[in-house]
């Protein structure tokens, strides 16, 4: 069995102890540098790093193949790759870039196939001067996004 493969097998067996985790992203350099990024329903903990890390290094054989790991946690700012990620973060700010455009908005809704964002702006009044506040809603297929990140907002 390829290294890798096990590294996956191994991590598969840990996040069956922990439902609410899912793997984000697995590399394996070819220095065997291993990288697991976890996210979680709940979020991803300390603790919850240390077992999954546990659960693979305990079972490897270093004497067969030397290796590094590291177990980390999906950051804040980094992209949002699945759709549980999505479904996680409903009711919240993201930055999505399009090929054509970047629109800073709430996550409204989470499908299978796509995302809807909602959000106000100010634009000019249609009859007359001045500006109104205007409501805007839009579906964005998965496939038309580049990047998608939540954005922090401080109160």
């Amino acid at each position: 069995m390829a290294f890798r493969d096990k590294i996956l097998e191994l991590l598969e067996e840990g996040l069956k102890e922990k439902p609410s985790l899912f793997l984000v992203d697995l590399t394996v350099t070819e220095t065997f540098k291993v990288i697991v990024t976890l996210d979680g329903d709940n979020g991803v903990n300390l603790q919850d790093c240390i077992d999954i890390s546990r659960s693979i290094d305990n079972n490897l054989d270093r004497e067969e193949q030397d290796y590094a790991l590291e177990v980390a946690s999906a950051g804040v700012s980094t992209p949002l790759k699945m759709v549980r990620q999505y479904r996680k973060n409903i009711g919240r700010t993201l930055k999505v870039k399009t090929a054509t455009e970047t629109i800073e908005a709430l996550l409204d809704q989470v499908s299978d196939e796509s995302i809807v964002l909602s959000w106000t702006a100010r634009e000019p009044k249609k009859i007359g001067k001045g500006k109104e506040t205007v409501e805007h809603k839009r579906e964005i297929p998965y496939s038309n996004i580049k990047e998608a990140i939540v954005t922090i907002i401080f109160n």
